[in-house]
């Protein structure tokens, strides 16, 4: 079956919304990272190619970084010949790519890297957590969402974190959160120098009564009868 002489059938796929950490509208500090980055941190990938749905070989898990037009599937990648393309992979469901894939054209350093399959690999975006078990101590954690990170030398889990991480707006709600912080904690000091309101009335001591703990009377000495 030939498909060269069809129209792209990914001509008119946009990507999907999806929300990612630093999503939105574009920053100023956005303007750092290329411009498939954010397209392909909030596409979905491993569905079915809906124009090669007979196809067993119709998952979506490649993408273009030249057209920015969705996942595709590897029949699809005949339109994409001289485009670079990626390969998605998932690691307990979540999408993960290789390293020696990405850092061709992105900077991945700061992020996390993971060993799965003999094979260096970086997540997307980031992944929900568990409750932390109270008395165990976080030594090293990502910059953006606070989860616990394998080597110190990194600063995120994952590129969304990145992304997120080293825009603006997140510096700027850093910034603000500890200010409030350190605002809390004047007001706190403050209020703990005020001497509560017993203190200033009770001026004169008061002497203690005695009450006791008896609830029946004392019996009385008793008395022996007299000798007849």
């Amino acid at each position: 079956m030939a498909i060269e002489d069809h129209e792209n059938p990914n001509e008119g796929i946009k990507p999907k919304s999806r929300r990612i950490m630093g999503g939105g509208e574009p920053e100023e500090g956005e303007n750092q990272w290329p411009p498939w980055l954010i397209p392909l941190l909030k596409e979905h990938f491993f569905g079915q190619c809906n124009f090669h749905l007979n196809s067993p070989k119709n998952e979506c898990n490649m993408y273009c970084l030249d057209c920015t037009n969705g996942s595709l599937c590897s029949l699809c990648l005949e339109h994409h010949k001289d485009h670079r393309t990626i390969q998605i992979r998932r690691s307990s469901y979540h999408d993960v790519i290789r390293v020696n894939e990405i850092q061709k054209h992105l900077d991945i350093l700061s992020v996390q890297t993971y060993v799965i399959n003999s094979a260096k690999v970086v997540f997307l975006n980031e992944r929900p957590q568990r409750m932390r078990v109270k008395g165990v101590r976080v030594t090293n954690a990502c910059d953006a969402c606070s989860r616990g990170l394998v080597d110190i030398c990194f600063c995120f889990c994952s590129l969304g974190c990145k992304v997120a991480g080293t825009s603006r707006s997140f510096e700027k709600e850093v910034k603000h959160t500890l200010m409030e912080v350190e605002s809390l904690n004047n007001i706190s000091g403050v209020e703990d120098n005020i001497p509560s309101p017993q203190i200033l009335t009770s001026s004169t001591p008061q002497v203690p009564t005695s009450t006791s703990l008896r609830k029946r009377p004392r019996k009385s000495i008793p008395q022996r009868s007299p000798l007849q």
